[in-house]
């Protein structure tokens, strides 16, 4: 069984494979498919159109088989390789060891935001971002610059406490669980980590960050979390929504997963929470 870390414990050797497989992917030219599935999303959502990856119920269910598929990537080069999580509420300065040489690298320089440490430096000429919305071919951060201050635990418990998951209209103006998290309402969660750690995390080709996978590691950790404490709370909406993906409507761009598919993340992997 896969078990997803905190990466604050991950061990030097984890680091080290989890980062290999990465650069692997990359240098086999699957990691960029990833990167252009996202971007084509978060281009085509919109709230009075089609919406599936993002301002929609599926956010969570979409993104969990996203992320399940990049783990299978990543154990096709490595078994022992599993997505880590980055909590956000505790690891939350430039200072973390997420941001260390040795494991993500830190921000970038102040004139351009090009990261100059760790495995995905373009000077280390392993990660080239091909796929781009500008004419810059590597990888870019200003972390705490967009915004200063992460979500904190205080903030995160006050979403989970919510109990409907998602509510008309349906987008990024519903008062929901769902919407919270997303970060288009209230205190502002997943949406304010992509723009605090800035560079590609903040456009649509943000999977060129490998943060990426972490920082939504832990959005369906707290989604998870969510459902736990909210046992009898479904997905909405079940069924007949316009624009949306209903608990058994497919999700594109697959043919084989709906929502209901996805509510149940223990046949996939568990979270080890011991940090």
């Amino acid at each position: 069984m896969t078990v997803r870390k905190n990466q604050a414990i991950l061990s030097a050797d984890e680091k080290r494979r989890f980062t290999n497989a990465v650069l692997e992917l990359k240098r086999s030219g699957r990691y960029d498919t990833f990167v252009t599935t996202h971007n084509a999303f978060i281009m085509g959502d919109t709230d009075t159109g089609d919406r599936v990856g993002h301002r929609s119920p599926s956010f969570l269910p979409w993104h969990r088989r996203f992320l399940i598929q990049f783990e299978q990537a990543l154990q096709s080069v490595d078994p022992l390789v599993a997505l880590p999580y980055w909590d956000w509420t505790a690891d939350r300065t430039t200072a973390s060891s997420l941001w260390a040489a040795d494991f993500l690298g830190g921000t970038g320089r102040s004139r351009d935001g090009q990261v100059m440490d760790g495995p995905f430096a373009f000077s280390g000429g392993r990660w080239p971002v091909s796929i781009r919305v500008d004419g810059r071919g590597y990888l870019r951060r200003d972390l705490g610059v967009g915004v200063r201050q992460l979500p904190t635990r205080a903030e995160v418990d006050s979403v989970l406490a919510m109990p409907v998951y998602d509510a008309p209209p349906w987008n990024s103006a519903s008062n929901s669980f769902r919407n919270h998290l997303e970060g288009w309402r209230g205190v502002n969660l997943h949406n304010r980590v992509h723009v605090w750690v800035g560079g590609q995390m903040g456009t649509g080709v943000s999977p060129n960050d490998p943060v990426f996978w972490l920082h939504h590691a832990f959005i369906d950790k707290l989604w998870a979390d969510w459902q736990t404490l909210h046992p009898e709370s479904p997905y909405l909406p079940a069924a007949g929504t316009p624009n949306v993906v209903d608990l058994r409507d497919t999700m594109r761009p697959w043919n084989d997963v709906t929502p209901a598919d996805m509510l149940d993340h223990t046949p996939h992997y568990t979270f080890d929470t011991a940090a």
